[in-house]
């Protein structure tokens, strides 16, 4: 199966994100992904708004089911959440756990006016009613494939590999 071009799916990701901020607009990025992708935004986007990363590992409810590592907490946001328009970035959204992991956190800095979700790729097999905003590119594909962006020697690629 090809995978798209990470770079391509970017572009179209930032041509999306640059009609809605605004100086009260926060993204933040969920790791691993969505911090690759926040670094090109930042390249991007010359507006002056807040960044951050939040690892919501530790508020997964499915982390025995998936085999999930909890990671050592990533979690970046130096700034006022209470009143903004939070923008979660991440790479591939597929069930909708990670996203719900995400925002419980994020409730944990403040309390946003709305949180919207941009991904790259949209497996399209959410098990709870939250779904992306926009994504770049959708697929469908075996739950037991597992797509994730990477680095590799300074080029982003998608990796997909079977779980």
């Amino acid at each position: 199966m090809s995978l798209p071009n990470p770079t391509i799916l970017i572009d179209q990701l930032y041509e999306e994100i640059i009609k809605v901020i605004d100086i009260n607009t926060c993204l933040i990025g969920i790791p691993n992904g969505g911090n690759l992708i926040l670094n090109e935004l930042k390249k991007k986007i010359k507006m002056d708004i807040n960044y951050g990363l939040i690892d919501c590992s530790f508020y997964r409810d499915d982390l025995e089911a998936s085999g999930l590592k909890v990671r050592e907490n990533t979690t970046s946001i130096n700034f006022n959440v209470d009143g903004k328009k939070i923008i979660l970035i991440d790479d591939v959204f597929y069930t909708g756990r990670t996203i719900r992991a995400a925002m419980n956190e994020l409730f944990d800095f403040g309390r946003p006016k709305e949180i919207k979700l941009f991904v790259l790729i949209n497996r399209e097999m959410n098990e709870l009613p939250i779904k992306p905003n926009f994504s770049s590119f959708k697929i469908n594909m075996p739950c037991h494939n597992y797509i994730d962006l990477i680095d590799e020697g300074g080029k982003l690629i998608f990796r997909s590999r079977e779980i």
